[in-house]
């Protein structure tokens, strides 16, 4: 069990680092051809696009529904015991969370169809690494408080231990094509290729502790509890052998699982872009609709049985002498008999977390003419030659964004404005609200000289002055080179 155990505390030690997935600033904002990774149908007006290997697309976000490093570390003069009962202890739940997902691309490029104008097509390569772990509320209380006093009787549940990690790379291909003057449609085939998964989220039991019959107190425990991981062995047992050649044996599998040689998935995205008046649009977009067979390197735990003790039996003060280790040695057997542990190498299917967003925007404030007179380059994709839309300075909308987690749906809503200084430079205002804040404000900006693209999302900008104090932080920026149809 000691991979499970050191797996646990890096998940714990990786959940202080407090990532999370929405992309509000990114999404339809259709300037930067990343856009097309969080709606493969949004509209497109490049001729075609190239990421700078390594720099295109490099994101982290960071959020905590419950306590901040501020909470606990704060030199305050409060007790820190104190401020685990108060600030955690007593405040966080079990569905609030820590988690961490970064992404980074290696390759991205896209181009226009030339006998078909109105495709567009994409494809890439980046990395991703996505770990959630819930708060384990009942197994921290136990912890932290004991069985007895105030919580004698009362029934801790095991099925607070939840949690859920990977690291895949992904290899993708889209289409994105403009149907028709109104709507433009888009789809993006995923090859996923795992370095590691483990997963603990189906789990459930108790753990009670009563007064005894035969003795002080009596504790039930009845456990129905497991732990899958894939991946994480053949690491663990390079790093615990400890040559003189570690280092490069952990580059040699890691290289191995990026390109194909760990286990592999298959995913799907979706999403459109639909114009309801020439100046009112709605988008839509679902994203990760796959798995992975995990079949490989498969190292799985199991925790199951129920049984009732009350622990060692003396009278006292005759068998004061006759306490010895023997004694205690059989109360671990007479345990572990009663709640086996068990290890093996079942294959088992592990689902992407699916995300959904979905947009409202209404633009305003003409600013001259048609995109092509401003950029030479068609809004809604295509040649550059049908298009006569009016080109907007403005646009105000609203996002709904929602994730599938272990233990439900994730969801934020969104507001926005974005401002266009002709085809140089973009911004857009995000306000965001969550169960992770409700004072995220975030801030992008698009710039575009010659074919150089460069962008820069922040979020929650209030929370700069101290981030220890932050239920959130994010950041995304990237380089392309970008050709328009006039270029």
């Amino acid at each position: 069990m000691r991979i499970a155990n050191k797996l646990i505390y890096l998940v714990l030690f990786c959940g202080s680092t407090l990532f999370a997935q929405n992309k509000e600033l990114l999404y339809d904002f259709y300037e930067i051809p990343q856009s097309l990774m969080v709606n493969p149908g949004v509209k497109t007006s490049q001729k075609w696009h190239a990421g700078i290997p390594v720099i295109s697309g490099l994101s982290v976000q960071g959020a905590s529904s419950g306590v901040t490093v501020n909470d606990l570390f704060a030199n305050d003069g409060i007790d820190f015991t104190t401020k685990v009962q108060e600030r955690l202890l007593d405040v966080m739940g079990n569905k609030d969370d820590f988690s961490t997902t970064s992404q980074i691309e290696g390759i991205t490029v896209g181009f226009r169809g030339k006998n078909r104008p109105d495709d567009y097509y994409s494809f890439g390569i980046y990395g991703e690494t996505d770990i959630i772990t819930y708060w384990p509320k009942d197994l921290a209380i136990l912890a932290f408080e004991g069985n007895g006093g105030d919580n004698l009787g009362r029934s801790f549940d095991l099925g607070d231990l939840n949690l859920r990690g990977e690291m895949i790379n992904v290899f993708h291909f889209g289409i994105n094509r403009k149907v028709s003057e109104a709507l433009t449609l888009g789809a993006r085939a995923k090859l996923y290729s795992s370095v590691f998964q483990f997963q603990s989220i189906n789990n459930s039991g108790s753990f009670v502790t009563r007064q005894g019959q035969n003795n002080v107190y009596e504790s039930t425990i009845n456990a129905d509890m497991q732990l899958q991981t894939s991946g994480v062995k053949g690491f663990y047992d390079i790093i615990e052998e400890d040559t003189g050649t570690t280092q490069k044996d952990v580059t040699s599998l890691f290289t191995e699982r990026v390109l194909f040689g760990g286990n592999l998935g298959f995913g799907l995205d979706f999403g459109f872009s639909y114009n309801l008046s020439p100046q009112t649009t709605v988008t839509g977009s679902i994203l990760d609709l796959g798995f992975i067979n995990n079949s490989k390197d498969v190292w799985n735990y199991t925790f199951s049985g129920s049984t009732t003790t009350d622990g060692i039996s003396i009278i006292l003060p005759e068998d004061i002498d006759n306490v010895n280790n023997d004694l205690w040695q059989e109360l671990i057997d007479e345990i572990d008999e009663a709640l086996p542990r068990d290890e093996n190498e079942s294959s088992y299917i592990s689902w992407r977390p699916v995300k959904v967003y979905g947009s409202i925007r209404y633009d305003f404030g003409q600013g001259g003419g048609s995109v092509l007179d401003n950029c030479g380059c068609a809004v809604n994709g295509g040649s550059g030659m049908a298009s006569n839309r009016d080109y907007y300075r403005n646009s105000l909308g609203g996002q709904l964004f929602m994730m599938k987690r272990p233990r439900g749906v994730q969801a934020a809503l969104t507001g926005f404005y974005q401002r266009r200084f002709g085809r140089v430079v973009s911004l857009k205002g995000t306000y965001t609200v969550d169960k992770y804040s409700f004072t995220n404000i975030g801030l992008g900006a698009n710039v575009q000289l010659g074919p150089v693209n460069f962008y820069v999302l922040a979020n929650n900008l209030l929370s700069y002055s101290n981030i220890a104090d932050s239920h959130y932080a994010s950041l995304q920026f990237g380089f392309n080179i970008i050709s328009w149809n006039g270029n």
